[in-house]
């Protein structure tokens, strides 16, 4: 990996990663979600109840409960904003409204804010934590 200033391209690379999380999500693609994570990412949703998973096995065994439960969903994400620290890290945030329904047809509704940091790596950038937290109450009966 050869370390350059970052520029429009590393911006619009790194929003890209949020765009192929949420299209695994919605299609069930556990390998594209798992994708934009480095090996030893951290994803963090405690404040909606559930544990932190830390590296590529927990996050994909968190996924694969996701697909268990989920019968369809829809995520958006908007609203993002990136600031390198350096050449090769990022920071950034960007709000992500989730809505579908679990499988027993409980609707299930999130409006949050990520706030997460990016690394690249040699296959480009990639999320290394990633904090989910619900800006208002979400609806999470049935997951």
């Amino acid at each position: 990996m050869t370390s350059r200033q970052p520029d429009a391209m590393d911006i619009e690379e790194i929003k890209a990663l949020s765009y192929r999380y949420a299209l695994g999500l919605d299609r069930f693609d556990l390998d594209l979600i798992v994708s934009v994570f480095t090996d030893n990412a951290v994803f963090d949703a405690e404040p909606f109840g559930l544990d932190v998973s830390k590296g590529i096995t927990e996050i994909r065994a968190l996924f694969t409960h996701n697909q268990e439960v989920m019968a369809n969903g829809m995520h958006l994400f908007s609203n993002q904003i990136v600031e390198f620290q350096d050449a090769d890290a990022a920071v950034g945030t960007s709000y992500l409204l989730q809505e579908g329904y679990a499988k027993t047809g409980e609707l299930i509704r999130c409006l949050c804010l990520n706030e997460d940091r990016y690394r690249r790596t040699a296959e480009g950038w990639r999320i290394e934590h990633r904090t989910v937290q619900p800006l208002v109450p979400p609806q999470m009966d049935g997951y």
